[in-house]
């Protein structure tokens, strides 16, 4: 059997579908695929859907029984050997959960990343003490100061994704309440958080809109939300939502075309990005 992973990586998630589809080409099931490997159906579908690592042999095998030319399974191969390389987030997995694990390698591969925010600036806006603020007071803070300072390092390594060459567009719908609700006695730290959202405002892959108290409530009013958009054909949408002990990755296109939806609706009511400095602004003055 296949070895299992925490996540996959999104190389692998493509990978996975891909042979999926050079299966389907070939017109065979998943039983007869699995009969040439002598392995169960069940390993197949596994190895299809990114739940297991995909091991070298076995796609070989896959590849030439699909009819795929000998130039493209090497080509392949060397896409699988690439895609099962840990991920560099991998070396936080004393602290990091394996619900979330996808979610970095999604952000990652991603050419725009959607994401709305009821509570809290974004992790890829936080600063240093802002975060230590928020994972402190979380369930995170429970786990003692060395893994806080963990959990906040691997927040700040998240980070470089916004300023790496070719980044994501980062377009986040902060919810008013994000700048009201302060997350530290010392005002410095909201001072400081807020400057750093001023600077993002600055940049031309982030987009950064308020929804405001005064426009009443707006149908995504429930929970945060990130929608990723990928350049690879072989990837939809998918859309993260995040709950106390875990999390949803969504992809079927009518959730992920609601979610869009909504987000459209948002981002049409909320402030301005002229609207949304004024409102930085004056909450910098606030604290």
């Amino acid at each position: 059997m296949s070895e299992r992973r925490a996540a996959p990586t999104v190389g692998q998630v493509i990978l996975g579908r891909r042979l999926q589809e050079l299966r389907e080409a070939a017109g065979l099931k998943r039983e007869e695929a699995a009969r040439v490997l002598r392995v169960a159906p069940a390993t197949v579908r596994r190895m299809e859907t990114a739940e297991v690592a995909l091991k070298i042999p076995y796609v070989q095998v896959l590849l030439t029984t699909y009819g795929v030319p000998d130039g493209e399974v090497a080509a392949f191969v060397a896409l699988t050997e690439e895609a099962n390389r840990p991920g560099w987030w991998q070396r936080f997995h004393d602290v990091l959960p394996d619900w979330f694990s996808m979610h970095i390698s999604l952000e990652g591969a991603a050419r725009l990343i959607r994401s709305y925010e009821p509570h809290f600036v974004p992790g890829l806006l936080q600063t240093e003490d802002y975060a230590r603020a928020v994972l402190e007071a979380g369930t995170v803070g429970q786990a003692g100061s060395e893994s806080l300072e963990r959990y906040v390092t691997l927040r700040m390594t998240r980070q470089k994704l916004l300023t790496r060459e070719h980044p994501p567009h980062f377009w986040v719908i902060m919810d008013e309440t994000v700048l009201r609700r302060p997350v530290s006695i010392r005002g410095a730290v909201m001072r400081e958080q807020i400057d750093r959202l001023l600077d993002a405002t600055e940049s031309d892959d982030i987009t950064l809109q308020v929804a405001e108290y005064a426009d009443g409530p707006h149908p995504g009013a429930y929970t945060s939300f990130t929608l990723f958009r990928f350049g690879a054909p072989e990837l939809p949408d998918m859309v993260y939502s995040e709950y106390l002990t875990g999390a949803l990755y969504l992809d079927s296109r009518a959730e992920v075309s609601q979610h869009l939806e909504v987000l459209d609706h948002m981002s049409a009511r909320a402030a301005s990005a002229e609207r949304t400095k004024k409102l930085l602004r004056e909450y910098r003055e606030v604290y």
